[in-house]
């Protein structure tokens, strides 16, 4: 080891908690206000700032069958239409979980001062979302994980829920196969951070910023629940499974992939490709624009590669025709949007989209009864997690699944937690987080493999992943594309070998950015490896050499550093909805393009 070590670990700071909480967002916060209910002690913490989490992001609305507006709704149909789109590759036993208790989340989220939309006699609205059977999305006007967010933010604050939302999470600590805490560092000041725990839960997001038009900002979303969670022994499912959304702005290039809300469709917008034809009528006639994500994302793709689209390689997205009061009154986020980002009045003018990368369907392989994964007090909840929505998910069930999860684990990791009769902490497993991280910050020493010492700036590396993934892993696969894509992950892994840090008097971005980079090289490979194994067309995942749906592959590709890809059939559905999953899907790949 280094001279110097024994002063690395005399400036670490070391924490205590029973529960640690990584990822402030929604699903971090309903698992922390579970926790401090019950009374047991837990620290959230978070890479960027709480009131900024990328939950604020969901414009949309979060669903439950409420039956408001349509009572003839139920959860037995919420689950039905969940597993449908999910091309069924959805664990039936999550999806139940979540259609049942959808409706105790918004109960919940009412109890502690959200704002919903309301009908004149006070009942919560609901509106229609893509392809839900009944209208059973609540929404507060297209801000509503912003207000979700804030909503949890405050009832954290009253249980006094210490949050530190300065902390980045290197490596979660594991001895003898169980969880003893997490390693980290202070973004700030670069100090270390060590912290003990009883029982951790990830809640650290998705991966979808490792592609080039992206919903997510800069840093969020970047694979590092993946890496946290392979790293300490857990495994992977799905990653291939990526939603591309129909509808992502193409400029300012700074704020590619900033989605302007489904409710844009929903509320009677309409696509035209560049010759102005409303193009929907070729890929799904009965439901035009109010299709599923992958098929709208899919069609957008397939006008703009065949040379229809616009000559930024976009549609038009055009709700101008409705009047201007309900642009203002429904969709007041994206009016803003579009004029703070482009002085474009959408009341007169129509938006220039393409499809963007927008959610990790797939994440850190979950039981359906608790949401941990394998590893002794482990689990992952949210877009880190994995189960609910297949190949394609429904518009407004990312919200409540943070609530119904958030809730069901944080119960979970609080009776964990009490009845721990001992754990061991592993020196050597912090000793190896320490040393990570002092290589990024000194540059390794220089080999004759690694060339200059150095000599390589994440920054630069993720851009270059990001266009890899863009170029081979986008909304149409193939082969020959996603081979190359992995010769390419190869080349991208030996240069990341020389990267280090240059912490500044701002702070210690650099290091987290390396990081970031960590990351996402481990969930491109984790996508790219179980993209070329699903050889079939389903949902989000388009493979030009393989159109067709196979039977065969009604499954999911389970992903870990060690073994690679291994094969997991899903489950069948009870009896309770699998025959009204079954009823409306007559048409899996009928009227479904591909190139």
């Amino acid at each position: 080891m280094h001279t110097h070590d024994s002063s690395a670990s005399r400036s670490e700071r070391l924490l205590a908690t029973s529960v640690l909480v990584i990822g402030t967002g929604g699903a971090g916060l309903r698992a922390s206000i579970e926790l401090a209910e019950r009374g047991v002690q837990v620290l959230a913490v978070g890479k960027r700032r709480a009131h900024d989490a990328h939950t604020t992001l969901a414009a949309g609305g979060i669903n439950a069958a409420l039956g408001t507006m349509d009572p003839e709704d139920s959860w037995q149909q919420h689950a039905a239409d969940t597993l449908r789109e999910s091309y069924f590759l959805a664990d039936p036993a999550i999806v139940e979980t979540v259609a049942r208790g959808a409706a105790e989340g918004i109960a919940e989220l009412e109890r502690w001062g959200m704002p919903f939309a309301r009908e004149a006699d006070g009942r919560i609205s609901q509106r229609f979302f893509g392809a839900h059977r009944y209208r059973r999305t609540c929404y507060a006007g297209d801000y509503t994980g912003l207000e979700i967010q804030r909503t949890l933010m405050r009832r954290a604050r009253e249980l006094n829920v210490p949050v530190i939302d300065t902390v980045y999470v290197t490596r979660v600590l594991v001895g003898d196969g169980r969880v003893f805490g997490a390693y980290g560092f202070d973004v700030v000041d670069g100090s270390p951070v060590v912290i003990h725990a009883d029982a951790v839960i990830l809640a650290a997001g998705g991966h979808t910023r490792i592609w080039r038009n992206t919903s997510s900002r800069r840093d969020e979303n970047t694979g590092d629940s993946f890496r946290l969670a392979a790293l300490a022994g857990a495994r992977l499912r799905d990653a291939e499974l990526v939603q591309f959304h129909p509808s992502g702005i193409l400029e300012p290039a700074e704020a590619a992939g900033t989605l302007v809300s489904e409710a844009a469709r929903g509320e009677g917008g309409i696509l035209r490709n560049a010759l102005g034809e409303r193009f929907m009528e070729r890929y799904d006639p009965q439901r035009m624009e109010l299709s599923t994500r992958d098929r709208v994302a899919l069609a957008s793709y397939t006008e703009i590669i065949e040379g229809r689209g616009t000559t930024n390689g976009g549609v038009f997205l055009d709700v101008s025709h409705l009047p201007r009061e309900r642009i203002l009154a429904k969709l007041p986020r994206v009016y803003r949007t579009l004029i703070d980002l482009q002085m474009l009045d959408i009341t007169d003018e129509p938006i220039e989209i393409a499809p963007t990368a927008h959610y990790s369907m797939g994440g850190v392989w979950v039981r359906p009864e608790d949401h941990g994964t394998g590893v002794a007090g482990l689990y992952a909840i949210g877009e880190a997690s994995s189960g609910l929505h297949g190949a394609n998910r429904l518009g407004g069930n990312s919200l409540i699944e943070l609530l119904v999860y958030g809730r069901i684990t944080g119960a979970d990791a609080a009776e964990y937690a009490s009845g721990l009769t001992e754990l061991r902490r592993d020196p050597a497993a912090v000793a190896e987080a320490r040393a990570e991280m002092l290589g990024l910050l000194e540059g390794r020493p220089a080999t004759a493999s690694a060339g200059m010492r150095g000599s390589e700036s994440p920054r630069r590396l993720q851009r270059a992943l990001r266009d890899l993934m863009t170029e081979h892993a986008g909304v149409v696969r193939s082969e020959s594309g996603l081979t190359a894509g992995l010769a390419k992950l190869d080349e991208l892994e030996e240069r990341a070998a020389r990267v280090t840090a240059h912490p500044d008097i701002a702070g210690f971005d650099d290091l987290a950015h390396a990081f970031d980079l960590s990351g996402s090289m481990l969930a491109a490979r984790a996508t790219l490896e179980c993209a070329l194994e699903r050889r079939e067309t389903r949902g989000c995942h388009n493979r030009s050499d393989f159109p067709e749906q196979s039977g065969e592959l009604r499954g999911s590709m389970v992903w870990s550093p060690a073994d690679g890809v291994v094969f997991e059939p899903v489950a069948e559905a009870p009896a309770s909805f699998r025959d009204l999953a079954y009823a409306a899907s007559d048409d899996s790949v009928a009227g479904k393009l591909v190139e």
